[in-house]
């Protein structure tokens, strides 16, 4: 286990480097489409052990965990509701195995465990869940982590304040562990970024920090160079937070059929230093990334720090 906070080493200036694309991974090691993500963190272990070695060797200082739809409304569309503690247990577990292999080979270096979690997949707005359910679900799928050895949990891609609200207070209520909550923006024609709910990058940082995360952020839907300004934005409304970013490997382009991601590793590298100028305290990937786009960032990282 580490033994410094993200948030105590963040506070010495210094910048840290996340992991990248999971599931793009999963389906290259054998996933088939329409197959539970998830439930291989039972049934494959070793090879989602593998995806969050690979991004730690690649010079990643945290990684994710395969946890994404894992709490049990969605696990619920498999059959698998009444597994969430056992598949978010065993998510953490393989990447804090994979992390502190690392960090018993590279002594005094941290590897941190930020265990994903997405949306619930049931909207408030709709009456389709109660704030009590919400939560309730969250909180399981919280402590399952923190069981499994997390240091974080990244509550990811939101775009509803309350479900997000709702999130970070079930890990303040129940655990241990820091708290990063991240929305994704999409582009609107006026030129300004906002959720599919209709939420600012600058309301959404602001809310998050008064409910009690310790980072905030911005992942998915964009590629690095146009979270540039979404970063700026944030950073404008909470001149003091802690941003981390994960940015897909550009823009999808529609190929027979296949979305392929642009960006190659020197693209996303190109625009680091904006990113950190902007205000990015931690950055790495998201759809479309590989560990050769986490090296990039990395090398970039270390020869300005």
């Amino acid at each position: 286990m580490p033994l410094n906070k993200i948030i105590d080493v963040l506070k010495t200036g210094k910048v840290l480097v996340s992991d990248g694309a999971w599931g793009t991974f999963l389906h290259k090691k054998g996933l088939k489409s329409g197959e539970c993500p998830e439930q291989w963190c039972i049934t494959h272990f070793n090879e989602v052990k593998d995806i969050a070695k690979s991004y730690i060797e690649a010079g990643a200082d945290m990684v994710k965990t395969n946890s994404f739809g894992a709490t049990s409304f969605k696990l619920e569309y498999y059959g698998l509701g009444d597994k969430a503690s056992e598949i978010n247990e065993a998510a953490t577990r393989a990447s804090r195995e994979a992390a502190d292999s690392y960090n018993e080979v590279s002594r005094g270096t941290d590897k941190w465990v930020i265990s994903s979690a997405g949306p619930a997949g049931k909207m408030l707005i709709t009456e389709e869940v109660t704030e009590q359910e919400l939560y309730n679900a969250f909180k399981e799928q919280f402590i399952a982590f923190e069981k499994g050895g997390a240091d974080a949990v990244c509550i990811e891609t939101m775009s509803d304040l309350g479900e997000a609200v709702i999130a970070i207070k079930a890990v303040k209520e129940n655990t241990k562990l820091e708290t990063i909550c991240t929305f994704t923006f999409e582009k609107t024609v006026r030129g300004d970024y906002r959720t599919m709910m209709g939420i600012t990058p600058a309301d959404a940082a602001k809310a998050c920090i008064d409910a009690g995360a310790d980072i905030i952020g911005t992942n998915c839907g964009n590629g690095i160079e146009r979270m540039i300004d979404i970063v700026k934005e944030i950073k404008l409304s909470v001149p003091n937070a802690y941003i981390l970013v994960h940015a897909n490997a550009g823009l999808p382009i529609n190929i027979d059929g296949i979305a392929v991601f642009p960006d190659t590793p020197q693209d996303m590298a190109k625009f680091t230093p904006a990113l950190i100028k902007a205000g990015a305290n931690i950055i790495g990937g998201c759809c479309g990334t590989t560990p050769e786009h986490i090296r990039a960032i990395k090398q970039i990282i270390s020869c300005a720090h």
